[in-house]
């Protein structure tokens, strides 16, 4: 078993790498999309808010592995071809986006209302009142869900395999294809995937605590 370890250890280690990297760029993409889209649900006009909301509860009633396929062999319907990368990377931003919208409008929505019109009483613009008042107050109670969330997308990236991605998980497949050997290629895999996530959550409960209004 250890010299079948030794063998695949480099081609996981690609694979692992295009993970982090399909992890990242969806976690990115997700954050700014997801945080402007969640401004305008809470502070857009009513058509705004409307196409927002639509957006998140359609996206977040899909799930990923149909989201995935969809992206992959719906848009060349329509004259839209992507590479299986980025198709991948575009579904899981979608839905990871959706998440994000209501993470945002959850925290942004926990701060009093208070707080917003004291701003306005003393002269402070929109994006002022947003800067300086209500996003510092909102960042720690959307940090820590996000973190959390961050997770999901890990997970999830493990179903770029699907479109052929030589990712973590494909690449264990691919081992496997030729050493014939499973049970201790998918345990290795599975330890990855647990030290990356497990790394994420310990953050999360980190942060969670530091910005708890309430402590023990």
């Amino acid at each position: 078993m250890t010299s079948q370890i030794a063998y695949a250890l480099p081609f996981l280690a690609q694979g692992f790498a295009l993970t982090l990297w399909v992890s990242l760029l969806v976690v990115v993409f997700s954050l700014i999309a997801g945080v402007i889209m969640g401004v305008g649900l809470v502070y857009g006009p009513a058509p705004l808010r409307w196409a927002v909301r639509i957006f998140s509860d359609t996206i977040r009633g899909i799930p990923i592995l149909v989201l995935i396929f969809f992206v992959y062999y719906g848009l060349p319907a329509v004259g839209i071809h992507l590479q299986s990368f980025w198709a991948a990377v575009l579904a899981l931003t979608l839905f990871k986006t959706a998440q994000v919208i209501e993470y945002l409008r959850g925290a942004v929505g926990s701060i009093p209302r208070g707080q917003s019109e004291a701003a306005m009483a003393i002269g402070l613009t929109f994006r002022q009142r947003l800067a300086y008042v209500i996003f510092p107050q909102a960042f720690r109670r959307f940090l820590p869900p996000w973190i959390n969330g961050v997770t999901d997308a890990v997970k999830g990236s493990a179903l770029v395999s699907l479109l052929g991605v030589t990712d973590l998980m494909q690449a264990i497949n691919q081992v496997i294809g030729r050493t014939y050997e499973a049970m201790p290629l998918y345990i290795l895999g599975a330890l990855i995937y647990f030290a990356v996530n497990y790394t994420l959550s310990l953050a999360s409960r980190r942060l969670e605590r530091r910005f708890s209004f309430i402590r023990e």
